[in-house]
């Protein structure tokens, strides 16, 4: 019998998330917990979330806990082989339903945020907000217990565009110290160092890099690339986070002012629109733009190829936009976030995830069992400080019985 490209993806993707949960002690231990005290029973989870060999682990532990998943990626991040392998997955006789494919484009994307909705889920398991809006804008809302939300880009658009629209709790993963540090500080600094190098094939060492933010990510960003050799400068325009930067000895101005000077311009914000028009004027010929931002809005990429003679593809996820006075400009992965939508993709590294999913498996958890007293307020609110303490144990056990 011929195998079909679904059997060869399915194949593909058990033996890479073979690999990663062999890895993965954390959630190992919390697959064996929820096997016996299944607190998802009855419970159909909704999941927007990169859709990788880590995120198939996390999978795996939720419907080890009873739940029914049904599930999308984000926007250019997906991996064929990791959806093949979990829509062939059963678990209990329950089979999981994960819609998308890596090359759906953004209205692709919502339509499959559509189809997770349609399945009714009672809890979501959100990143970037999508799940929330989608089911406020649906007046569906009564219908769900809770959720999590794994973003800071999440958080604030629960904070500002959903707040006071969303009438259960919503645990924000990305409030949580414990990913603050482990996964958006060194997790998201490694992996752009990584990528960066992967997908340009050009030296860190001597090259000049300005890092727009200096919240936990943009602190990564920098750290990591001046640790091997970058020159690093911080863009920031909250005062605070750039005296920090300052103290932390690198040069601080605005993304207008450095502009000229960088080589390479990486956004690290959560905000739309932070590097737009007035910096793509004063960048030099043959400079380069990535995002490490959960959505593609950071680098005003509209503006960019609006103003732009011609724009081509010149390798994966690297486009050439040749401009109207003879600069030309390097988009990586076409604005998004090039550690997860880059070539052969490997974003954040396993311990750091291993982490921050028991961050979400502990929390959807906790929303599942307060689901009958009521004892969680509605709207975005912190990881509970017991389970970050938790976590930070079983973490220091694991790191102590590897040293």
């Amino acid at each position: 019998m011929t195998e079909t490209k679904n059997d060869l993806d399915a194949a593909s993707g058990a033996r890479r998330v073979e690999w990663i949960r062999s890895r993965m002690p954390l959630l190992a231990q919390a697959r064996e917990d929820f096997e016996r005290t299944r607190p998802f029973e009855g419970h159909r989870i909704g999941m927007s979330l990169h859709v990788e060999p880590k995120t198939a682990v996390l999978v795996e532990t939720l419907a080890a806990g009873g739940a029914e998943i049904a599930g999308t990626g984000n926007h250019g991040s997906t991996q064929d082989d990791v959806v093949a392998y979990l829509n062939d997955l059963e678990v209990d006789g329950r089979r999981l339903t994960i819609f998308g494919r890596r090359d759906d484009d953004l209205v692709a994307h919502h339509a499959n945020v559509g189809r997770v909705l349609d399945a009714q889920p009672s809890i979501l398991l959100d990143n970037g907000g999508d799940l929330a809006a989608g089911i406020v804008a649906r007046g569906g809302t009564a219908s769900i217990l809770g959720g999590t939300e794994e973003t800071t880009s999440g958080g604030d658009r629960l904070r500002t565009e959903l707040a006071g629209l969303v009438p259960f709790p919503v645990i924000v993963i990305n409030d949580s110290l414990l990913k603050q540090i482990g996964e958006n500080k060194h997790a998201v600094g490694q992996s752009v160092a990584e990528s960066f190098m992967r997908i340009t094939n050009l030296m860190v060492p001597g090259t000049r890099f300005v890092v727009v933010g200096y919240g936990w990510c943009g602190r990564g960003v920098a750290h990591y690339l001046r640790s091997l050799g970058g020159k690093v400068a911080v863009a920031e325009i909250d005062e605070l986070k750039a005296f920090e930067a300052a103290l932390d000895g690198f040069r601080v101005s605005t993304a207008v002012d450095l502009a000229p000077w960088a080589d390479v311009i990486i956004t690290a914000t959560g905000r739309p629109g932070v590097v737009g028009a007035e910096v793509f004027d004063r960048m030099h010929d043959g400079a380069i733009l990535a995002n490490c931002g959960h959505f593609p809005w950071e680098i005003d990429v509209p503006a960019l190829l609006a103003s732009s003679v011609s724009s081509r593809a010149v390798d994966e996820a690297i486009d050439r936009i040749e401009l109207p006075d003879g600069r030309h400009l390097v988009l990586l992965a076409q604005g998004r976030m090039f550690n997860l939508a880059g070539r052969s993709p490997k974003g954040n590294s396993i311990q750091s995830m291993d982490l921050g999913f028991l961050l979400q498996t502990l929390s959807l958890e906790r929303i599942a069992l307060a689901a009958a007293s009521g004892s969680l307020p509605a709207g975005a609110q912190p990881v509970p400080d017991d389970i970050e303490r938790t976590i930070a144990r079983r973490m220091l056990t694991a790191m102590s019985a590897s040293a």
